[in-house]
């Protein structure tokens, strides 16, 4: 079930009904309540995959307590190495099978072994990467609460969470799940403010821009330059509007439940350097390969080259997160050196004086950076890439802007209308925000309906799945 879908919120909303009243009578009961519709959720999704979920659970569980220091004594680290093994030999098996076997066993040895259909449960990666961060806080002392079985169950399971994150912290989730308060009136609004932003991202802006953006990407040999810059522009659009518009979806289901998640995308178009796009670019994801894999790296406490080394390393670790080919090891890797880039570059940067023109010019090349790279991330094959980026320096005629503009014209307004929601300050958007909390519940049930009717009313054929239900 999608979070845009009409049986999903048909579904929701009995759930939701129900859930009031449990969760005001006892919390054991609420706690068993959504456990069992987050398994049905997860169940919809994966089939009887969904039981690696609780047996995720049970042995990261169970195991983190033998890893619990006592006192001031750290416990033997070779339990977490057990822990954090048998968490991502899952993954391993379930994602990167075929990578390892046929994208680098048998170019290696000349062999053609074949792992055969192995179906990616949706969500491994997110769950897989909360568990561990648990495990990791627990033995670092980071975190000392000491959740029930079925408290940690409904951490790792909450549905809202469950299929693409944000990957969510225990210290900052468990607590709220202990005190399990109701909600406030604010929350229920601020959760409909962000539920109806992500339907408008999500089911209205990305899922139409994808149309062509998708017909562009998957056969670039056939259209001119002009046109595969306005797929890049369009892809460019629609996964930054695709993931952040999920992300207001399940953050504003959360808020409705009662449950208060951090912001996970905190406008990364609006970037001046790349260091700053991945400080808002999925918060969540980012600050996770910070604490688990730069800094165990070494971070940048052994020197500027080491330093240089664990941005790329990590960032080529976060391509092959995002998928087993080597396109997004190569978008990572990307990434990767234009970090390394911009590290080095830091010293001269500073000196230069931060006006206007200055903060432009950044922000363009920042952009610029962003673009060709999700080239990479989006293109079937390498070669498919080099076809896009070289018809777009070689055959971009502007021309073709005016019978683009005709054929494709509702594409072109909702291109530009997310560009224009993009211009919003931080500021005036949390203004917009705190106006609709304060509105009747009548004009937000309103304006809820109208953002349904919108994505019912350009919805053609099937709904497009989130882009990171892949990951």
């Amino acid at each position: 079930m999608l979070f845009i879908s009409l049986d999903f919120w048909a579904v929701f909303t009995l759930f939701f009904v129900l859930y009031i009243f449990v969760k005001r009578w006892n919390r054991t009961a609420m706690l068993l309540y959504v456990i069992a519709f987050s398994l049905f959720f997860f169940w919809k999704a994966n089939g009887l995959l969904m039981l690696l979920l609780p047996a995720t659970a049970a042995v990261n569980y169970f195991l983190t307590e033998l890893v619990r220091p006592p006192g001031s004594i750290r416990r033997p680290g070779w339990i977490l190495a057990l822990i954090i093994l048998l968490d991502l030999s899952a993954l391993v098996y379930f994602k990167y099978s075929g990578f390892l076997v046929e994208g680098i066993l048998n170019p290696l040895l000349k062999s053609n072994f074949s792992v055969g259909d192995i179906i990616l449960p949706i969500g491994i990666s997110f769950y897989t990467f909360q568990a561990i961060s648990y495990s990791v806080d627990v033995y670092r002392g980071k975190y000392e609460g000491r959740p029930d079985f079925l408290e940690f169950c409904f951490y790792l399971s909450f549905f809202p969470l469950l299929l693409a994150g944000p990957i969510t912290r225990a210290g900052r989730f468990l607590p709220q799940i202990r005190r399990a308060e109701p909600a406030t009136r604010h929350e229920l609004r601020f959760g409909f403010w962000l539920i109806i932003l992500g339907l408008l991202k999500k089911g209205v802006l990305a899922d139409y821009l994808s149309l062509y953006n998708n017909l562009a990407f998957d056969s670039p040999g056939t259209y001119s330059g002009y046109e595969l810059l306005m797929a890049v522009l369009g892809y460019t659009m629609q996964i930054y509007l695709d993931f952040s518009g999920y992300s207001d979806l399940s953050i504003g289901i959360a808020s409705l439940m009662g449950f208060r998640l951090d912001e996970n995308f905190s406008f990364p178009y609006r970037s001046r350097n790349l260091t700053e796009f991945w400080r808002r670019w999925h918060i969540s994801l980012s600050t996770w390969f910070r604490d688990y894999v730069y800094i165990p790296l070494g971070g940048n406490r052994k020197g500027q080259a080491r330093t240089l080394l664990n941005n790329f390393l990590t960032m080529v670790v976060a391509g092959l997160w995002h998928g087993s080919t080597w396109m997004f090891v190569i978008w990572g890797a990307l990434h990767g050196l234009g970090l390394a880039v911009h590290k080095l570059c830091r010293g001269v940067l500073k000196k230069i004086p931060d006006t206007w023109p200055v903060k432009a010019l950044g922000w363009l090349l920042t952009m610029l950076f962003v673009m060709v790279c999700w080239v990479f991330f989006r293109a079937a094959s390498l070669e498919d890439a080099g076809e896009i980026l070289r018809r777009i320096l070689t055959d971009f005629d502007l021309a073709y802007f005016v019978p683009f503009w005709s054929a494709r014209k509702l594409w072109c307004i909702l291109l530009l209308t997310g560009a224009a929601g993009l211009l919003i300050p931080p500021r005036a958007y949390r203004r917009m925000a705190a106006g609709f909390t304060r509105l009747p519940w009548a004009v937000i049930f309103l304006v809820f309906l109208l953002a349904v009717q919108l994505v019912i009313q350009l919805r053609t054929g099937d709904m497009q799945p989130f882009i990171y239900y892949q990951f």
